[in-house]
């Protein structure tokens, strides 16, 4: 009875192995980053959402081309695989997940005018169909997802080198958008996300460059005000929101060829900054998720116009 008994502990204990190596794996200390497994295809500015315990990272630019496959990674088992591309090769587009559908959105496909499409893929069905277009055509544009509506937050406008001050929400159950209330001023790369009930829209390339401009949206009143500035002013960093605070990582400044391993977090409820762990590599216009508390920043350039694009995944555990 005694060796019936220890043959079935060591048949749990190879049974359970791979449950604990993959929680060991994904063990990390708090304010630290760690590397995760490259991407097969280095990808700048793609658009990037989270399904079924996947990031999905789609489309995105490199050396002045334009792709449009998706590519998706799995956190837990730090691997890559290759999912159905996007219909048009896209770059600058954003990602956001509803229901369990992405929606990509705007870019540009030809690196000279911005789009007003509106992509939608259904894992479901591994298909990709077209949806309602935006009223108003952008690229880099913010986003953050509020009681399953989309929020599109400025970004770049088809009226020269326009800094949009628009934002448009889009409602996925009944295909429509509805205009919101605008940025008190506007600019592109910006950093979004949802604290709380406040959607903060901070840094970003404005007309007058980088400020470190910051501002926070009222879903409920539908009005922005003003929130302490970024003392790090930059444009195109990575990006999310974690618990009550957003993060913002890398960047660029002035939209200059260097870029930034800087780290910082802002915290609505004291309207504060908090300069934290720098990254691993410099980036700036990578493609930002946050999954199960982490934030992944993904590819991205050693600086805008820069030759040099990147395959990192860069994991950050507050």
């Amino acid at each position: 009875m005694k060796t019936k008994s220890l043959l079935a502990a060591l048949l749990a204990l190879l049974i359970a192995a791979p449950s604990l190596a993959v929680a060991q794996a994904a063990a990390m200390a708090q304010n630290t980053w760690k590397s995760g497994r490259s991407m097969p295809m280095a990808r700048s500015n793609p658009a990037v959402g989270v399904l079924q315990d996947e990031i999905y990272v789609v489309g995105g630019g490199g050396n002045n081309t334009f792709y449009a496959d998706t590519q998706i990674y799995n956190p837990l088992k730090n691997k890559w695989s290759t999912g159905l591309p996007l219909p048009t090769a896209t770059e600058g587009a954003t990602g956001a997940v509803v229901n369990n559908i992405l929606y990509v959105m705007g870019g540009t496909t030809d690196g000279i005018t911005y789009t007003d499409a509106v992509w939608a893929y259904d894992p479901t069905q591994n298909a990709w169909s077209a949806k309602t277009a935006m009223p108003t055509a952008r690229h880099d544009a913010g986003v953050a997802v509020v009681n399953n509506l989309i929020y599109l937050v400025g970004g770049n406008g088809n009226n020269g080198d326009l800094r949009l001050n628009s934002v448009e929400s889009y409602d996925p159950s009944s295909d429509t958008w509805t205009e919101e209330a605008p940025l008190l001023f506007g600019k592109s790369e910006p950093s979004v996300g949802l604290v709380g009930t406040t959607i903060v829209a901070a840094d970003g390339f404005t007309d007058r460059g980088d400020t470190g401009d910051n501002q926070g949206y009222d879903v409920n009143s539908n009005t922005w005000t003003s929130l302490a500035p970024d003392p790090t002013a930059r444009n195109g960093a990575c990006s999310g929101a974690i618990g009550e605070q957003l993060y913002v990582a890398g960047g660029s400044p002035s939209g200059g060829p260097s870029s930034w391993k800087l780290t910082e977090s802002f915290t609505p409820s004291q309207n504060s900054w908090t300069t934290l762990a720098s990254m691993r590599v410099a980036t700036v216009v990578p493609g930002s998720a946050v999954y199960q508390g982490r934030l992944y920043c993904i590819g991205g350039e050693k600086g805008f116009g820069n030759t040099k694009v990147l395959n990192n995944m860069q994991i950050y555990q507050p």
